[in-house]
């Protein structure tokens, strides 16, 4: 959720509030239809103390979706069924992709603030470290031989 008190009156697209006979008037299916889809599993409606079937939009909307693929691309109810895992699969990791994004995005930006504090610590009298230029000249040392004393 983000974060609000939502008002326990107020309606959402998931709000279950419409009985089966509405629910199948608004989908243009039989109720006897509405009721197998929940036995499959396809459209599962929220019950009410009494066990009474209460319909959302959100689940008017997937009525409509699975008589579309049923009737006009001849789908059985079991790819149908298959195909609504799939879209909500793909939903739930869009979500979780997105909600990654932000974790990615909240320590990127941690991380340039610790960088930028690690830059505004630095020493100003320090003098930046240059690289010696290397050479191939041979250099041989030989010690001072000591002066023998008598």
């Amino acid at each position: 959720m983000d974060g609000r008190r939502r008002n326990p009156y107020e309606l959402t697209e998931d709000t279950p509030v419409y009985v089966i006979s509405v629910a199948a008037q608004l989908s243009g299916l039989h109720p006897q239809t509405l009721r197998q889809y929940d036995r499959l599993g396809l459209v599962s409606p929220d019950r009410t103390a009494g066990r009474g079937r209460r319909y959302s939009a959100r689940d008017i909307e997937l009525l409509r979706q699975v008589q579309q693929l049923s009737q006009d691309e001849g789908i059985n109810l079991a790819g149908i069924k298959r195909i609504i895992e799939l879209e909500n699969q793909v939903a739930a990791l869009q979500a979780r992709v997105a909600e990654l994004e932000d974790a990615l995005d909240g320590a990127a930006a941690a991380m340039r603030q610790r960088e930028a504090a690690v830059h505004a610590s630095y020493r100003r009298d320090l003098v930046p470290y240059q690289e010696v230029q290397q050479t191939s000249a041979l250099v041989v040392w030989r010690p001072k031989r000591q002066q023998q004393s008598d």
